[in-house]
């Protein structure tokens, strides 16, 4: 027997962008049936692992801080960073809708479900070649991405029309049904009692992108101008961000694009959970510490240094003999600057300690230096001297490359003497963009003042081994600005709509080649919102 549902819209996928697509649709009265593959615990998505940075464009934030911002900027930042082509038609409309709707799509709808931000608005993606975030919009949500999540299933919950929700979790959707050309439903099966079912209503594929299962998508679909993928790359996806509802939308005749427009991050480490296949942690990269390739050689001729421009580091380090790095830096650089792109190690964050944090940007986050040295001791090094870290790094070197330690120490101590001579006599990039960043409050918190690596007062020495680590796929199922999916011909596919990563966050690439950070989050929400108010007619 199989088990059948009869709904008015099916939801595939229970995280960010399907609850709030479930969300919308309570608020005009619609039956759902919102379908997760993960177990009830999970219940959010990555959103719920996330750091909670959400891209905002004239917030109250900004304006106290006398950050002028408008819409026309940032979409005009958001091509810079972009570089939309020529037939991107989809894409380039909803970037210039969520650059000219954030504030009413985004920003009043999490207040009003009580998700809380920091006052000191976050500078990331600055730019490098071109400008990135001409300003700060990166606004950080108090309690990080699982707090989001918390008060959006609250708000599901405490919802007056909730008995028109039912939840299935454990549950794989691999097909979509048709009736007479319109798409009808779904069917799947009970992955915990292995029973299978049909549900039947309009369809929204909400099941985030490729970047997550095995990662053989990721490599099937790599950049084809990086050359070959690395050999070694983290997973720092969904476990079931597979592909699998992409693969069975073009089937039906469904647009699949830009899947070769992929956001990774260029400081992963191994997850110590080791929750799955190259399970993979995402560091928040120090600005001061140096980036070294396998041999120990700094990586140039331009330094490599983070909050710039994420995809330029990536394509820089898989160029490197290996495909990793190292970034080599000292204790008092790790503890002011060193962060993880994730709510599980951002304690201060998670738990919505003030205090907590406020000891953190006085003293350090010497917690969290300590943890991660104790817990990934195979990407973390720490030593009394630059020939012990050398030793201990190339204990872990990998495909028969091999640390030069004078290598190491002439490109290190020509930066120190650098710091020596004085900020006038600065002709070191890094150095130059580190005085920039700390004309900036919010980045001066948390970025050392021309700090030297070979300081005998702040050590020991530490070294972070770094590998790719896979995140989103900008990439996806081609919708108009109504979520609907298109066809090859452009044409909308009757009864079937896209939200979140699984549409490439709007319109099947609304990132185009770079993210400005923080528009992962936010489309969620606008594509959801969008979803809802389409299938009720609006």
């Amino acid at each position: 027997m199989r088990k059948s549902y009869q709904t008015d819209v099916v939801i595939a996928g229970a995280g960010l962008a399907g609850i709030v697509t479930a969300y919308e649709l309570l608020d005009r009265g619609r039956k759902v049936l919102l379908i997760d593959k993960d177990e009830r615990e999970r219940f959010g998505g990555l959103a719920k692992e996330s750091f909670g940075g959400v891209h905002f464009i004239g917030t109250p934030f900004q304006k106290r801080l006398g950050i002028k911002d408008s819409p026309e900027l940032a979409y005009r930042d958001w091509q810079s960073f972009a570089c939309f082509g020529e037939n991107d038609h989809w894409p380039r409309a909803w970037a210039k809708f969520y650059c000219e709707h954030s504030i009413e799509y985004i920003f009043n709808f999490l207040q009003e479900k009580k998700v809380k931000f920091l006052p000191l608005v976050n500078w990331a993606e600055r730019g490098l070649f071109s400008p990135g975030n001409s300003v700060p919009r990166w606004h950080i949500a108090w309690g990080t991405g699982a707090e989001i999540i918390r008060r959006l299933i609250d708000a599901l919950d405490a919802h007056p029309k909730r008995r028109n929700l039912e939840l299935l979790f454990d549950h794989e959707v691999d097909t979509i049904e048709t009736t007479g050309g319109s798409v009808s439903g779904v069917a799947g099966k009970d992955l915990a009692g292995g029973e299978e079912f049909r549900a039947a209503g309009e369809v929204v594929v909400a099941s985030g992108g490729i970047c997550g299962g095995d990662l053989g998508k990721v490599r099937a679909n790599w950049c084809s101008e990086w050359g070959a993928p690395p050999q070694v790359m983290l997973n720092g996806a969904h476990l079931y961000a597979d592909g699998l509802l992409h693969d069975k939308v073009a089937s039906l005749g469904g647009n699949i694009t830009h899947l070769d427009k992929q956001w990774h991050y260029a400081a992963g480490v191994h997850h110590p959970a080791r929750r799955k296949i190259a399970d993979g942690l995402s560091l928040v990269p120090p600005r001061s510490a140096l980036w070294m390739n396998a041999l120990g050689e700094r990586i140039g001729p331009l330094p490599l240094i983070g909050y710039t421009d994420t995809r330029w580091l990536v394509e820089s380090i898989v160029r490197q003999p290996g495909g990793y790095s190292w970034q080599v830096l000292n204790r008092k650089i790790a503890a002011r600057e060193l962060a993880v792109s994730g709510c599980d190690y951002m304690t201060a964050f998670a738990k919505k300690s003030r205090a907590l944090l406020l000891k953190q940007l006085l003293f350090g986050n010497n917690e969290l230096v300590e943890r991660l040295l104790r817990e990934c001791p195979q990407d973390f090094i720490a030593a009394g001297s630059l020939p012990e870290l050398v030793e201990k790094m190339n204990e872990r070197s990998l495909f028969g490359l091999r640390v030069d330690l004078s290598t190491m120490e002439r490109d290190i101590t020509c930066y120190d003497e650098m710091i020596d001579r004085g900020r006038a006599f600065f002709d070191d990039e890094q150095l130059r963009r580190i005085g920039n960043h700390r004309g900036y409050l919010g980045d001066r918190l948390r970025t050392c003042k021309f700090q030297k690596i070979l300081d005998p007062g702040v050590r020991p020495l530490i070294a972070i081994r770094e590998f790719i680590l896979s995140r989103k796929s900008l990439g996806g199922i081609q919708t108009d600005l109504r979520c609907r999916v298109l066809n090859r011909d452009g044409a909308p596919i009757d009864g079937l709509y896209a939200v979140g990563e699984a549409a490439g966050f709007g319109g099947g690439g609304i990132h185009g080649l770079r993210s400005l950070e923080g528009t992962f989050l936010g489309s969620c929400v606008l594509t959801g919102r969008i979803a809802g108010r389409t299938i009720a007619g609006e």
